[in-house]
């Protein structure tokens, strides 16, 4: 428990502010339980990796890295699919930089459908759910300040991950994606992930270094419902 509170810190500590350089001492980081999994169906797709799984540059091609079947807080490796292919798949994974997909065997994976998408507006500060394509439901959202702007692109979810003793709130999203403008001076890591905040008022405002701030309320509705593996795409 205390490596995923050390690495629950480690992550999200890209997503302050200038005014929030350092969060309380966690307590631990644990991931929260994984909503019912629905088997193969139509697209978005998640691949749950069944063994630890050589991710390549190109279907049969080199070999980048070697991903586990589990992350790094515990949770179940369940990576976003980009592309589907009857022997490979292209999937996002931290592993990588913003944009670039890896491809992993398809006999090394379970295919997931994913009945969830997210779409955040970054011009609205605005975080749409859509189940099987239709809305259900949006928040507003913190986006990055004007000097660590949030990045766009599609990213997968993670880590789903039970916060408590921090300025993040009750819980977050964790993403694939990196923060690339780190502030000067910043100790934390890149990632960047959804997640709660203490600072209620930034909600809806560019403040962030990066991450997507939200209310405890809206917080609870997508963890209720937002698996691992889930597409996220973000523009402006």
């Amino acid at each position: 428990m205390r490596r995923a509170a050390l690495l629950g810190a480690l992550l999200l500590a890209g997503c302050g502010s200038s005014h929030e350089r350092s969060a309380p001492s966690p307590r631990p980081t644990t991931p929260i339980a994984e909503p019912p999994a629905s088997g193969p169906g139509p697209g978005p797709f998640g691949a749950q990796l069944r063994r630890t799984t050589a991710l390549r540059a190109r279907p049969g091609g080199r070999v980048l890295a070697r991903v586990p079947r589990r992350t790094e807080f515990g949770s179940a490796q369940i990576l976003s699919v980009a592309h589907r292919g009857d022997r490979w798949l292209a999937v996002r994974t931290p592993l990588l930089p913003n944009g670039r997909a890896g491809w992993v065997a398809a006999r090394d994976v379970r295919l997931l459908h994913e009945p969830w998408t997210l779409e955040v507006d970054l011009s609205a500060r605005r975080l749409v759910a859509r189940h099987e394509g239709r809305r259900r439901f949006a928040i507003p959202v913190a986006i990055g300040a004007a000097g660590t702007p949030t990045p766009t692109g599609r990213f997968g979810v993670t880590d789903r991950l039970a916060m408590s003793g921090t300025t993040y709130g009750c819980c977050a999203l964790a993403l694939s994606g990196h923060q690339p403008n780190i502030p000067q001076g910043w100790g934390g890591g890149d990632r960047i992930a959804i997640h709660g905040t203490t600072s209620t008022g930034s909600i809806g405002t560019p403040a962030s270094h990066g991450c997507l701030r939200a209310s405890e309320a809206g917080m609870r509705r997508l963890m209720a419902v937002i698996p691992l593996g889930t597409t996220v795409r973000i523009h402006s």
